[in-house]
């Protein structure tokens, strides 16, 4: 049996050019993994078939990567050749994953930006996640002029919506949160308000694997994204990801998907075992400085004990640069052996 592009992907040997954040990305853009995110993130695809959203993510799939087998066409990534954002005077941002969804029973063209964030902790980040969401929806929203829409015609402006897999929850912190923005009326009786939901942003908080760093298991999400999303960063082996997302999660394993797996299965495995290496050798290091030191200062006790025998007083040796504890454990120690 010819193996699928998602399959082939999964069982790949370790590419070392490549990084475990960039394969994430890669991942995450394959249209299996995206069709599920859109499903469970974004209302208009909420009571759709995956089926009917991978058509919906259509026109800009890198045909290298599409199969030769029948029934496989519309499966690979997202071609990702437009991640950059570059308005004159507002300067470049870059998009982990942009694309363009359409809805054609509807009319409708959304315009759909993920990233892959390590990190919520506006600690280490220097800033709220929420903001810079924000702002990423702004610039989604103003890239439309003279794309998406010219002059005033502002009733042309896309939706856009901006999607953040979040990897650093806690154990119970597995959740969905939207931020958007809408209109209501706050004096008044104004009939027929316009409705706009023309901005949203999704934060998906998974949990760090399917493993705590513990060793505990963590109990399965309730909520089928996140526990597929899970599956993915877990450390669990290439060949048990794949055959979950196969067999609970009904995904046809490519090429594609099957090697970044694979890729990315190697890359935590070198993280672990790279820093099981450092931690043996840090272990071994701080052992022979406590042993010096500790030898040392042995060293130094019995160089006092030596010259309280031959009667040098507590001032000459003080003065010496001998401390009052090495002193008094000195002179301890003979009295006790005494």
């Amino acid at each position: 049996m010819i193996e699928t592009n998602l399959a082939q992907t999964v069982n790949a040997t370790n590419d070392s050019g490549s990084a475990y954040d960039t394969n994430v990305k890669y991942l995450l853009a394959d249209k299996q993994i995206l069709s599920r995110i859109l499903k469970y993130t974004v209302g208009e695809f909420r009571e759709m078939d995956i089926g009917d959203i991978i058509v919906c993510i259509g026109d800009d799939i890198e045909i290298g990567t599409r199969p030769v087998d029948a029934g496989l066409s519309n499966l690979g990534r997202v071609k990702g050749t437009i991640t950059e954002d570059n308005i004159p005077g507002e300067g470049i941002i870059y998009y982990d994953i942009r694309f363009t969804a359409y809805l054609k029973e509807k009319e409708m063209k959304i315009l759909i930006n993920i990233e892959a964030q390590k990190s919520t902790d506006s600690g280490k980040l220097g800033y709220h996640l929420e903001n810079r969401i924000v702002f990423y929806l702004a610039r989604m929203i103003s890239a439309q002029k003279q794309t998406e829409f010219f002059h005033s015609d502002f009733d042309n402006l896309k939706k856009v919506r901006s999607i953040w897999i979040c990897m650093d929850s806690g154990e119970t912190e597995d959740s969905i949160e939207e931020i958007g923005f809408d209109s209501k009326t706050v004096f008044g009786n104004k009939r027929n308000s316009y409705h706009t939901d023309l901005m949203k942003g999704i934060i998906v908080n998974i949990r760090s694997g399917s493993d705590s760093p513990s060793g505990k298991v963590i109990k399965k999400s309730k909520n089928v994204l996140i526990a597929m999303l899970e599956e993915l960063v877990s450390r669990k082996n290439a060949s048990e990801k794949k055959r979950i997302l196969a067999d609970e999660y009904g995904m046809t394993m490519t090429t594609e998907l099957e090697r970044r797996i694979q890729i990315m299965c190697n890359w935590s495995e070198s993280i672990r075992e790279r820093a099981r290496r450092e931690g043996r050798i840090e272990g071994r290091i701080e052992g022979r400085i406590e042993g010096r030191i500790e030898g040392k200062t042995e060293a130094r006790i019995e160089a006092v004990e030596r010259m309280i025998r031959v009667n040098i007083t507590r001032e000459q040796i003080l003065s010496m640069g001998y401390t009052e504890a090495e002193y008094e454990k000195a002179e301890g120690e003979l009295f006790a052996n005494a």
